[in-house]
């Protein structure tokens, strides 16, 4: 086999696993919804989805550990105390406000929302870091934010309940949530590797979790009907650990420029899941408010590697 078509095949296996991985991740809002209907709280699922997901973490962090090139750099009580909060509000609160979320909106918009992390980022690197943005950037948002009004004024007509906003509120909370850790982790993932940050931030937002659970709740999490069990599992599985690798996987191999371009299958896949497996409908304006957002964020990533700045892509909460 000559050296092109190896290449070649390396990356097509690579865009398989971010493509997959995304689909994955995706999924993750069926699982929700899916658990909700046997009367399930918010809080005790996303427990139930980190306590399946901690022994994979725990291992994966320390093989990690092993890795010659990211054990070397040693974190320090300081840094310590900034990868706890990053874990926190990525995977902690960004989890609990999008469970939250999807009481009050279908699986579809509320990915449709999460999708719009990217521009916060750029928006919150304006505001805090005092970076300027280009005209490409600055489309980039608008496209976005069309595509969410024109979602939002089909979504409204519809009349999906009296908490609506309040569902867009905890939605648009969650982006800005894992925003956040997005911006605050550009100093760790160069010097730890994804498999490393990932594992000890998912690590430390499992233990918030479930601590949360203790003090709401005392760990009652075992008197739920069989179907949320199973449901949480493929949640932490399907829709946590395993794309998480695959798609860290894929960033490695590919770069996160283009392994953004292509999680944007995300919200388009979760729209066919919530078809399917839910029964929503997606109307002919929330077509095209998705056609939009998906259109700005894939702008924002193309501008961003004709510049040659790196594009920021992780795996959802």
């Amino acid at each position: 086999m000559s050296n092109k078509t190896l290449v070649l095949s390396a990356t097509s296996l690579a865009f398989m696993l971010v493509f997959v991985g995304a689909i994955g991740y995706s999924s993750k809002a069926i699982f929700i919804k899916l658990a909700y209907r046997y009367g399930a709280d918010s809080v005790s699922l996303v427990a139930l989805r980190m306590a399946f997901s901690l022994p994979f973490f725990l291992i994966a962090a320390a093989y990690s550990q092993k890795q010659r090139r990211t054990s070397d750099f040693q974190l320090s009580k300081k840094h310590w105390g900034q990868i706890i909060l990053l874990g926190i509000m990525g995977y902690y609160v960004a989890s609990l406000f999008d469970f939250w979320s999807l009481q009050y909106l279908t699986a579809s918009l509320g990915r449709l929302i999460l999708f719009t992390y990217p521009t916060l980022v750029l928006l919150l690197s304006a505001v805090f870091l005092k970076r300027r943005l280009s005209w490409g950037e600055a489309g980039a948002v608008l496209l976005s934010y069309i595509g969410i009004a024109l979602a939002f004024s089909q979504s409204v007509e519809l009349a999906q309940g009296e908490f609506f906003w309040r569902g867009v509120a905890l939605s648009f909370g969650s982006a800005l949530a894992f925003a956040i850790y997005l911006m605050g982790s550009g100093e760790f993932l160069p010097k730890m590797g994804t498999l490393r940050y990932n594992s000890i931030t998912m690590s430390i937002a499992c233990f918030a979790i479930i601590i949360h659970h203790g003090i709401q709740h005392q760990w009652a999490l075992f008197h739920f009907p069989a179907p949320v069990y199973w449901h949480c599992f493929g949640m932490a599985m399907l829709a946590t650990v395993i794309p998480s690798f695959m798609v860290a996987e894929g960033i490695r191999r590919l770069g996160a420029g283009p392994a953004s371009i292509i999680s944007s299958v995300g919200p388009i896949s979760t729209i066919m899941l919530a078809s399917v497996f839910l029964g929503e409908s997606f109307g002919n304006w929330q077509w095209l408010g998705a056609v939009f957002v998906i259109g700005g964020v894939l702008l924002l990533s193309w501008w961003k590697r004709k510049r040659g700045a790196p594009t920021s892509t992780s795996n959802r909460a």
